[in-house]
Protein backbone atom coordinates (compact mmCIF):
# COMPACT_ATOMS: atom_id res chain seq x y z
CA UNK A 1 0.00 0.00 0.00
CA UNK A 2 1.36 3.39 -0.99
CA UNK A 3 2.12 5.83 1.80
CA UNK A 4 0.62 9.30 1.67
CA UNK A 5 2.82 12.09 2.91
CA UNK A 6 1.15 15.02 4.64
CA UNK A 7 2.97 18.28 4.43
CA UNK A 8 3.53 20.30 7.59
CA UNK A 9 1.13 23.12 6.60
CA UNK A 10 -1.60 20.55 5.80
CA UNK A 11 -0.98 18.74 9.09
CA UNK A 12 -1.34 22.00 11.01
CA UNK A 13 -4.57 22.72 9.10
CA UNK A 14 -6.03 19.29 9.97
CA UNK A 15 -5.13 19.61 13.64
CA UNK A 16 -6.70 23.06 13.80
CA UNK A 17 -9.84 21.75 12.09
CA UNK A 18 -10.21 18.90 14.62
CA UNK A 19 -9.73 21.34 17.50
CA UNK A 20 -12.29 23.70 16.02
CA UNK A 21 -14.85 20.89 15.78
CA UNK A 22 -14.18 19.91 19.39
CA UNK A 23 -14.56 23.50 20.57
CA UNK A 24 -17.75 23.86 18.54
CA UNK A 25 -19.22 20.74 20.13
CA UNK A 26 -18.30 21.98 23.61
CA UNK A 27 -20.00 25.28 22.82
CA UNK A 28 -23.17 23.47 21.76
CA UNK A 29 -23.19 21.54 25.01
CA UNK A 30 -22.69 24.77 26.94
CA UNK A 31 -25.43 26.52 24.98
CA UNK A 32 -28.02 23.81 25.52
CA UNK A 33 -27.06 23.13 29.13
CA UNK A 34 -25.43 20.17 30.79
CA UNK A 35 -28.24 17.85 29.69
CA UNK A 36 -26.49 16.74 26.52
CA UNK A 37 -23.46 15.65 28.49
CA UNK A 38 -25.36 13.89 31.26
CA UNK A 39 -27.43 11.91 28.78
CA UNK A 40 -24.27 10.06 27.77
CA UNK A 41 -23.89 8.88 31.37
CA UNK A 42 -27.34 7.42 31.97
CA UNK A 43 -28.16 4.42 34.11
CA UNK A 44 -28.33 1.52 31.68
CA UNK A 45 -31.33 -0.44 32.98
CA UNK A 46 -33.61 0.10 29.98
CA UNK A 47 -36.23 2.00 32.00
CA UNK A 48 -37.53 5.56 32.14
CA UNK A 49 -37.70 6.31 28.42
CA UNK A 50 -40.54 8.66 29.41
CA UNK A 51 -41.47 9.98 32.87
CA UNK A 52 -43.00 7.32 35.09
CA UNK A 53 -46.75 7.27 35.68
CA UNK A 54 -48.59 5.62 38.53
CA UNK A 55 -49.83 6.03 42.11
CA UNK A 56 -48.22 6.26 45.55
CA UNK A 57 -49.82 5.73 48.95
CA UNK A 58 -48.12 8.51 50.91
CA UNK A 59 -50.02 11.71 50.11
CA UNK A 60 -53.47 10.38 51.00
CA UNK A 61 -52.64 7.38 53.20
CA UNK A 62 -49.46 8.17 55.17
CA UNK A 63 -48.65 5.05 57.21
CA UNK A 64 -52.19 3.74 56.65
CA UNK A 65 -51.49 1.41 53.76
CA UNK A 66 -52.48 -2.26 53.83
CA UNK A 67 -53.07 -5.23 51.56
CA UNK A 68 -56.77 -4.47 51.00
CA UNK A 69 -56.10 -0.83 50.09
CA UNK A 70 -53.39 -1.69 47.58
CA UNK A 71 -55.51 -4.36 45.89
CA UNK A 72 -58.52 -2.05 45.70
CA UNK A 73 -56.33 0.75 44.31
CA UNK A 74 -55.02 -1.58 41.60
CA UNK A 75 -58.61 -2.51 40.78
CA UNK A 76 -59.61 1.17 40.61
CA UNK A 77 -56.63 2.05 38.41
CA UNK A 78 -57.93 -0.44 35.84
CA UNK A 79 -61.70 0.08 36.19
CA UNK A 80 -61.40 3.88 36.01
CA UNK A 81 -59.53 3.67 32.71
CA UNK A 82 -56.44 5.38 34.13
CA UNK A 83 -54.22 2.37 33.47
CA UNK A 84 -55.15 2.51 29.79
CA UNK A 85 -53.80 6.08 29.74
CA UNK A 86 -50.35 4.99 30.93
CA UNK A 87 -50.58 4.97 34.73
CA UNK A 88 -48.92 1.68 35.57
CA UNK A 89 -47.16 1.70 38.95
CA UNK A 90 -48.90 0.99 42.27
CA UNK A 91 -46.35 2.11 44.87
CA UNK A 92 -46.22 1.41 48.60
CA UNK A 93 -44.61 4.18 50.63
CA UNK A 94 -43.26 4.19 54.21
CA UNK A 95 -44.54 1.93 57.04
CA UNK A 96 -45.01 -1.34 55.13
CA UNK A 97 -42.41 -3.34 57.12
CA UNK A 98 -41.87 -4.41 60.72
CA UNK A 99 -39.59 -2.31 62.88
CA UNK A 100 -36.92 -5.03 63.05
CA UNK A 101 -35.34 -7.37 60.52
CA UNK A 102 -35.63 -11.15 60.96
CA UNK A 103 -32.86 -13.40 62.30
CA UNK A 104 -31.24 -13.50 58.84
CA UNK A 105 -31.29 -9.72 58.45
CA UNK A 106 -34.18 -9.64 55.98
CA UNK A 107 -36.89 -7.01 55.82
CA UNK A 108 -40.22 -8.36 57.05
CA UNK A 109 -43.62 -7.11 55.81
CA UNK A 110 -45.81 -5.89 58.66
CA UNK A 111 -48.07 -8.85 59.41
CA UNK A 112 -51.02 -6.71 60.49
CA UNK A 113 -50.93 -4.81 57.18
CA UNK A 114 -49.84 -7.52 54.74
CA UNK A 115 -50.84 -10.93 56.14
CA UNK A 116 -50.17 -12.67 52.79
CA UNK A 117 -46.78 -11.03 52.25
CA UNK A 118 -45.55 -8.69 49.52
CA UNK A 119 -44.97 -11.43 46.92
CA UNK A 120 -48.66 -12.35 46.92
CA UNK A 121 -49.60 -8.69 46.64
CA UNK A 122 -47.18 -8.20 43.76
CA UNK A 123 -48.68 -11.19 41.99
CA UNK A 124 -52.13 -9.65 42.33
CA UNK A 125 -51.00 -6.26 40.99
CA UNK A 126 -49.24 -7.96 38.09
CA UNK A 127 -52.40 -9.94 37.31
CA UNK A 128 -54.10 -6.61 36.64
CA UNK A 129 -51.48 -5.72 34.04
CA UNK A 130 -49.86 -3.22 36.42
CA UNK A 131 -46.49 -2.92 38.16
CA UNK A 132 -45.74 -2.63 41.85
CA UNK A 133 -43.34 -0.34 43.69
CA UNK A 134 -41.96 -0.26 47.21
CA UNK A 135 -40.26 2.21 49.53
CA UNK A 136 -36.84 2.11 51.13
CA UNK A 137 -34.36 4.48 52.69
CA UNK A 138 -30.65 5.18 52.19
CA UNK A 139 -30.16 5.39 55.95
CA UNK A 140 -30.57 3.27 59.07
CA UNK A 141 -34.32 3.93 59.43
CA UNK A 142 -37.07 5.22 57.19
CA UNK A 143 -38.42 8.72 57.70
CA UNK A 144 -41.37 7.56 59.83
CA UNK A 145 -38.96 5.50 61.98
CA UNK A 146 -41.32 2.54 61.68
CA UNK A 147 -39.03 0.25 59.67
CA UNK A 148 -35.33 -0.30 58.89
CA UNK A 149 -33.44 1.57 56.21
CA UNK A 150 -31.13 -0.19 53.77
CA UNK A 151 -27.81 1.47 54.63
CA UNK A 152 -25.35 -1.44 54.82
CA UNK A 153 -27.99 -3.90 53.56
CA UNK A 154 -28.21 -2.74 49.96
CA UNK A 155 -27.56 -6.06 48.21
CA UNK A 156 -29.65 -8.07 50.64
CA UNK A 157 -32.63 -5.75 50.33
CA UNK A 158 -32.33 -5.44 46.56
CA UNK A 159 -32.39 -9.23 46.30
CA UNK A 160 -35.44 -9.33 48.56
CA UNK A 161 -37.27 -6.79 46.40
CA UNK A 162 -36.42 -8.70 43.25
CA UNK A 163 -37.57 -12.01 44.76
CA UNK A 164 -40.94 -10.43 45.56
CA UNK A 165 -41.38 -9.17 42.00
CA UNK A 166 -40.92 -5.48 42.76
CA UNK A 167 -40.76 -3.17 39.72
CA UNK A 168 -40.00 0.22 41.33
CA UNK A 169 -38.03 1.49 44.30
CA UNK A 170 -38.53 4.91 45.89
CA UNK A 171 -35.39 5.39 47.99
CA UNK A 172 -35.56 8.09 50.68
CA UNK A 173 -32.88 10.05 52.54
CA UNK A 174 -33.60 9.97 56.30
CA UNK A 175 -31.23 8.96 59.14
CA UNK A 176 -28.33 8.71 56.71
CA UNK A 177 -25.48 9.13 59.25
CA UNK A 178 -23.98 11.89 57.13
CA UNK A 179 -22.69 9.44 54.53
CA UNK A 180 -22.17 11.04 51.11
CA UNK A 181 -25.43 10.70 49.13
CA UNK A 182 -23.68 9.72 45.92
CA UNK A 183 -22.09 6.80 47.75
CA UNK A 184 -25.32 5.69 49.42
CA UNK A 185 -27.52 5.96 46.36
CA UNK A 186 -24.93 4.44 44.05
CA UNK A 187 -24.64 1.32 46.23
CA UNK A 188 -28.35 0.62 45.97
CA UNK A 189 -28.38 1.36 42.26
CA UNK A 190 -25.61 -1.19 41.65
CA UNK A 191 -27.38 -3.71 43.88
CA UNK A 192 -30.62 -3.36 41.92
CA UNK A 193 -28.79 -3.88 38.63
CA UNK A 194 -27.05 -6.92 40.04
CA UNK A 195 -30.39 -8.65 40.73
CA UNK A 196 -31.03 -8.88 37.00
CA UNK A 197 -34.61 -7.67 37.47
CA UNK A 198 -35.57 -4.35 35.81
CA UNK A 199 -36.46 -2.11 38.77
CA UNK A 200 -37.19 1.57 38.20
CA UNK A 201 -34.97 3.50 40.62
CA UNK A 202 -36.44 6.72 42.04
CA UNK A 203 -34.00 8.69 44.21
CA UNK A 204 -35.70 10.73 46.94
CA UNK A 205 -32.72 12.86 48.01
CA UNK A 206 -34.86 16.06 48.26
CA UNK A 207 -32.49 18.02 46.00
CA UNK A 208 -30.14 18.77 48.88
CA UNK A 209 -26.93 17.81 47.07
CA UNK A 210 -28.00 18.86 43.55
CA UNK A 211 -28.75 15.30 42.41
CA UNK A 212 -29.50 16.41 38.85
CA UNK A 213 -25.74 16.84 38.41
CA UNK A 214 -24.84 13.26 39.41
CA UNK A 215 -27.97 11.08 39.58
CA UNK A 216 -28.52 10.33 35.85
CA UNK A 217 -25.87 7.61 35.95
CA UNK A 218 -27.38 6.16 39.14
CA UNK A 219 -31.18 6.29 38.87
CA UNK A 220 -34.15 6.91 36.60
CA UNK A 221 -35.49 9.95 38.47
CA UNK A 222 -34.32 12.16 41.30
CA UNK A 223 -36.17 14.48 43.62
CA UNK A 224 -35.23 18.12 43.14
CA UNK A 225 -37.35 19.39 46.05
CA UNK A 226 -38.57 18.65 49.54
CA UNK A 227 -41.93 16.96 50.07
CA UNK A 228 -44.95 18.58 48.44
CA UNK A 229 -48.04 19.58 50.41
CA UNK A 230 -51.59 19.97 49.16
CA UNK A 231 -51.39 23.77 48.99
CA UNK A 232 -50.94 26.38 46.28
CA UNK A 233 -47.76 27.78 47.81
CA UNK A 234 -46.16 24.35 48.17
CA UNK A 235 -47.00 23.33 44.61
CA UNK A 236 -45.79 26.55 42.99
CA UNK A 237 -42.64 26.58 45.09
CA UNK A 238 -41.71 23.09 43.94
CA UNK A 239 -42.39 24.00 40.33
CA UNK A 240 -39.92 26.88 40.63
CA UNK A 241 -37.25 24.80 42.39
CA UNK A 242 -37.50 22.08 39.78
CA UNK A 243 -37.38 24.50 36.87
CA UNK A 244 -33.70 25.42 37.20
CA UNK A 245 -32.61 21.83 36.54
CA UNK A 246 -34.51 21.48 33.25
CA UNK A 247 -31.44 20.89 31.07
CA UNK A 248 -30.48 17.75 33.03
CA UNK A 249 -33.66 15.80 32.27
CA UNK A 250 -34.14 13.49 29.32
CA UNK A 251 -35.10 9.96 28.28
CA UNK A 252 -33.83 7.56 30.93
CA UNK A 253 -33.60 10.13 33.77
CA UNK A 254 -36.05 12.76 35.01
CA UNK A 255 -36.27 15.65 37.47
CA UNK A 256 -38.89 14.96 40.15
CA UNK A 257 -40.63 17.84 42.00
CA UNK A 258 -42.61 15.23 43.99
CA UNK A 259 -45.98 13.60 43.55
CA UNK A 260 -49.31 15.00 42.38
CA UNK A 261 -51.81 16.31 44.93
CA UNK A 262 -54.68 16.52 42.43
CA UNK A 263 -57.88 15.25 44.05
CA UNK A 264 -56.85 15.53 47.68
CA UNK A 265 -59.00 18.61 48.34
CA UNK A 266 -56.52 21.30 49.35
CA UNK A 267 -56.63 23.31 46.11
CA UNK A 268 -59.30 24.49 43.69
CA UNK A 269 -60.06 22.86 40.35
CA UNK A 270 -58.19 25.62 38.50
CA UNK A 271 -55.18 25.25 40.80
CA UNK A 272 -55.11 21.49 40.31
CA UNK A 273 -55.36 21.99 36.55
CA UNK A 274 -52.32 24.30 36.74
CA UNK A 275 -50.52 21.72 38.91
CA UNK A 276 -51.10 18.95 36.39
CA UNK A 277 -50.26 21.15 33.39
CA UNK A 278 -46.92 22.35 34.78
CA UNK A 279 -45.91 18.82 35.89
CA UNK A 280 -46.73 17.52 32.41
CA UNK A 281 -44.77 20.25 30.61
CA UNK A 282 -41.81 19.83 32.98
CA UNK A 283 -41.66 16.11 32.18
CA UNK A 284 -42.14 15.37 35.87
CA UNK A 285 -43.23 11.91 37.01
CA UNK A 286 -47.03 11.71 37.03
CA UNK A 287 -47.47 9.86 40.29
CA UNK A 288 -51.02 10.20 41.63
CA UNK A 289 -51.54 10.74 45.33
CA UNK A 290 -55.32 10.71 45.82
CA UNK A 291 -57.77 7.91 46.68
CA UNK A 292 -58.42 6.30 43.30
CA UNK A 293 -61.40 4.39 44.69
CA UNK A 294 -63.47 7.57 45.02
CA UNK A 295 -62.20 10.18 42.56
CA UNK A 296 -64.86 12.61 41.34
CA UNK A 297 -65.51 13.76 37.78
CA UNK A 298 -63.43 16.94 38.10
CA UNK A 299 -60.42 14.96 39.32
CA UNK A 300 -60.74 12.39 36.57
CA UNK A 301 -61.10 15.14 33.96
CA UNK A 302 -57.70 16.47 35.04
CA UNK A 303 -55.81 13.22 35.60
CA UNK A 304 -57.33 11.62 32.52
CA UNK A 305 -56.60 14.38 30.00
CA UNK A 306 -54.99 12.42 27.19
CA UNK A 307 -53.64 15.49 25.42
CA UNK A 308 -51.84 16.81 28.49
CA UNK A 309 -50.48 13.35 29.28
CA UNK A 310 -49.16 13.15 25.72
CA UNK A 311 -47.05 16.28 26.34
CA UNK A 312 -45.51 14.62 29.38
CA UNK A 313 -44.81 11.42 27.48
CA UNK A 314 -43.61 13.04 24.24
CA UNK A 315 -40.77 11.09 22.65
CA UNK A 316 -38.47 14.12 22.28
CA UNK A 317 -38.12 14.10 26.06
CA UNK A 318 -37.15 17.75 26.57
CA UNK A 319 -38.27 19.35 29.82
CA UNK A 320 -40.27 22.53 29.31
CA UNK A 321 -39.47 25.50 31.51
CA UNK A 322 -40.38 29.04 32.49
CA UNK A 323 -39.44 31.35 29.60
CA UNK A 324 -41.11 34.64 30.55
CA UNK A 325 -42.20 36.30 33.78
CA UNK A 326 -43.98 39.59 34.35
CA UNK A 327 -44.82 39.76 38.03
CA UNK A 328 -47.26 36.93 38.68
CA UNK A 329 -47.90 36.35 34.96
CA UNK A 330 -45.77 33.61 33.45
CA UNK A 331 -45.16 31.77 30.20
CA UNK A 332 -43.78 28.22 30.31
CA UNK A 333 -42.83 26.40 27.11
CA UNK A 334 -40.88 23.53 25.65
CA UNK A 335 -40.27 21.77 22.33
CA UNK A 336 -42.11 18.61 21.33
CA UNK A 337 -41.53 16.06 18.60
CA UNK A 338 -42.65 17.02 15.11
CA UNK A 339 -41.33 20.60 15.51
CA UNK A 340 -44.26 21.45 17.78
CA UNK A 341 -44.14 23.63 20.88
CA UNK A 342 -46.07 23.20 24.15
CA UNK A 343 -47.00 26.46 25.87
CA UNK A 344 -48.61 27.31 29.20
CA UNK A 345 -49.94 30.77 30.02
CA UNK A 346 -50.17 30.88 33.83
CA UNK A 347 -51.74 33.52 36.05
CA UNK A 348 -50.21 33.07 39.50
CA UNK A 349 -51.70 36.35 40.73
CA UNK A 350 -54.79 37.07 42.80
CA UNK A 351 -56.87 38.77 40.11
CA UNK A 352 -57.94 38.21 36.51
CA UNK A 353 -55.26 39.13 33.96
CA UNK A 354 -54.31 38.83 30.28
CA UNK A 355 -51.12 36.96 29.40
CA UNK A 356 -49.43 36.82 25.99
CA UNK A 357 -46.60 34.74 24.61
CA UNK A 358 -44.80 36.23 21.64
CA UNK A 359 -43.28 33.77 19.17
CA UNK A 360 -39.82 35.04 20.13
CA UNK A 361 -40.53 34.01 23.74
CA UNK A 362 -41.09 30.39 22.83
CA UNK A 363 -38.63 29.65 20.05
CA UNK A 364 -40.82 30.13 16.99
CA UNK A 365 -39.92 32.21 13.95
CA UNK A 366 -41.56 35.63 14.04
CA UNK A 367 -43.20 34.94 10.66
CA UNK A 368 -44.61 31.55 11.67
CA UNK A 369 -48.29 30.75 11.38
CA UNK A 370 -49.44 27.97 13.69
CA UNK A 371 -52.41 25.85 14.59
CA UNK A 372 -53.05 26.33 18.31
CA UNK A 373 -54.58 23.37 20.10
CA UNK A 374 -56.13 24.20 23.49
CA UNK A 375 -55.49 21.07 25.56
CA UNK A 376 -58.16 21.78 28.18
CA UNK A 377 -60.92 23.03 25.88
CA UNK A 378 -59.96 20.47 23.19
CA UNK A 379 -60.38 23.03 20.43
CA UNK A 380 -58.07 24.19 17.63
CA UNK A 381 -57.58 27.71 16.29
CA UNK A 382 -55.99 27.77 12.85
CA UNK A 383 -53.38 30.16 11.42
CA UNK A 384 -52.43 31.99 14.59
CA UNK A 385 -49.62 34.53 14.01
CA UNK A 386 -47.11 36.46 16.10
CA UNK A 387 -48.42 35.59 19.59
CA UNK A 388 -50.93 33.68 21.63
CA UNK A 389 -52.77 35.26 24.52
CA UNK A 390 -55.58 34.60 26.97
CA UNK A 391 -57.41 36.29 29.81
CA UNK A 392 -57.24 34.08 32.86
CA UNK A 393 -58.82 33.97 36.28
CA UNK A 394 -56.62 33.94 39.37
CA UNK A 395 -54.38 30.84 39.58
CA UNK A 396 -55.69 29.53 36.25
CA UNK A 397 -53.74 28.50 33.16
CA UNK A 398 -54.13 27.78 29.49
CA UNK A 399 -52.14 25.02 27.83
CA UNK A 400 -51.54 24.75 24.09
CA UNK A 401 -49.69 22.79 21.49
CA UNK A 402 -48.56 25.03 18.65
CA UNK A 403 -47.97 23.32 15.31
CA UNK A 404 -46.25 25.44 12.61
CA UNK A 405 -47.98 25.40 9.25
Amino acid sequence: MARVRISSPLLVFLICTVLAIAVSHAARVQKHGEGEETRRKLLNNGLGHSPQMGWNSYNHFPCKLNDKLIRETADAMVSSGLSALGYEYINLDDCWAELNRDSKGNLVPKASFFPYGIKALADYVHSKGLKIGIYGDAGTQTCAKTMPGSLGFEEQDANTFASWGIDYLKYDNCHNKGVNPQERYSKMGKALLKTGRPIFYSLCEWGQDNPATWAPSIGNSWRTTGDIKDTWDSMTGRADQNNKWASYAGPGGWNDPDMLEVGNGGMSKEEYRSHFSIWALAKAPLILGCDLRSIDNDTFEILGNKEVIAVNQDTLGVQGKKVKKNGDLEVWAGPLSGKRVAVILWNRGDSKATIAAQWSDIGLKSSAAVDARDLWEHTTTHTVKHKIEATLESHACKMYILTPQ
